[in-house]
Formats: structure tokens, C-alpha cells, sequence
């Protein structure tokens, strides 16, 4: 844990758990299902106990990322910037990236979206060793990762990163690991 604020705090958040698509539906329309509502509750409740509360919440536009998206709007207040983009749907892990890059200006940033694309971002920049040992399993739904950058470096890349909290969602609970 950091003594100081760091320089740039990106918070990635994996939509919680939905329901397999109904017959006809497109699988950008499905929804959370009732365990998916409860994590999404949860995990924006911890987020607030813990005193995280990002300038920017970039989210996919899938109804499922929306819907873990609505507790924080709740929890964190009305006026909570949350931009709906659409490239965080089907994108792959480099627009998840360049996102990140180009918002690095903020102080925190919150990204909503889709496995495998969140993991893979919090892969990139953890790296291997930290990443399998904080998520030996892989990132579950509704798990919320708090990487924070103690500096800016060049225009394009940001700087090393470790992670200073993991929120995960427990059965009738959120621990914190």
C-alpha cells in the first residue's frame, strides 16, 4: 500500500455475472442475472468503503457493463462522469489500452468491460508474475483492480504500475484480498 497518491490510478472492473443470451437475443444485449445484480451492488459499495471513486468511468455499451455501471452512478453520486463506448464491446485488449494511454491526464480512470480484454489489461501492466499471483484463476465477474502509476513518464507511455487493492466478490459479500 502507497503512502503517497499516486501519479495515476486506473481501476479495472470486470462486468458482473450475466445470464446466457435468450434465444434470439444478441449476446450484447444480455443482462446481469440475479447473482450479476448483487455482485454489481456490492462491488460499488466496497469501491466507495474504500474510498475509490475514479474522475472517469469509461464503460462498454453492452447492457451488462451498463448495468454493473448504474450501482456506482448510485453509490458515488448523480454527478459521475460515465461515458458509454462503444469499442469496448468487441475491441481488443489494445483499444482497452489506448483508452487507458489516451486518459492517463486524469488521476484515475475506471474501465467497465469484457473478459478476455480486462485481464489481458491487467496483465499488460502488472506483468505476468504479479498478475498470477493476485489472480491465480483468472479475473472473475465483477472483480475490481486498483493499479496505481507512481509517476508519468513520455507522452504515449505510462510508467510501472502495481496493484494496490483487489475487490472481489464473495458469496453474500465482497472481500478484499
Amino acid at each position: 500500500m502507497q503512502d503517497s497518491a499516486p501519479a495515476f490510478r486506473l481501476i479495472l472492473l470486470r462486468h458482473a455475472r450475466s445470464g446466457w443470451a435468450l434465444p434470439g437475443q444478441r449476446d450484447f444485449d444480455r443482462t446481469l442475472d440475479e447473482t450479476g445484480y448483487a455482485e454489481a451492488e456490492l462491488i460499488a459499495q466496497s469501491a466507495a468503503d474504500h474510498g475509490i471513486s475514479p474522475d472517469l468511468i469509461l464503460c462498454s455499451t453492452a447492457m451488462r457493463c451498463r448495468q454493473t455501471a448504474e450501482p456506482f452512478r448510485r453509490t458515488l453520486g448523480e454527478d459521475i462522469d460515465i461515458r458509454y463506448v462503444d469499442q469496448l464491446y468487441a475491441g481488443p485488449a489494445g483499444v482497452y489500452t489506448d483508452l487507458v494511454e489516451a486518459h492517463a491526464d486524469q488521476s484515475s480512470l475506471m474501465l467497465i468491460g469484457h473478459n478476455p480484454m480486462i485481464e489481458d489489461v491487467f496483465r499488460h501492466f502488472l506483468g505476468e508474475q504479479q498478475s498470477a499471483s493476485a489472480l491465480a484463476n483468472g479475473y472473475p465477474p465483477a472483480g475490481l483492480a486498483v493499479i496505481d502509476f507512481p509517476a508519468h513518464s513520455a507522452v504515449g507511455r505510462i510508467s510501472a504500475a502495481a496493484l494496490s487493492k483487489l475487490l472481489l466478490p464473495e458469496p453474500g459479500e465482497v472481500a478484499r484480498r
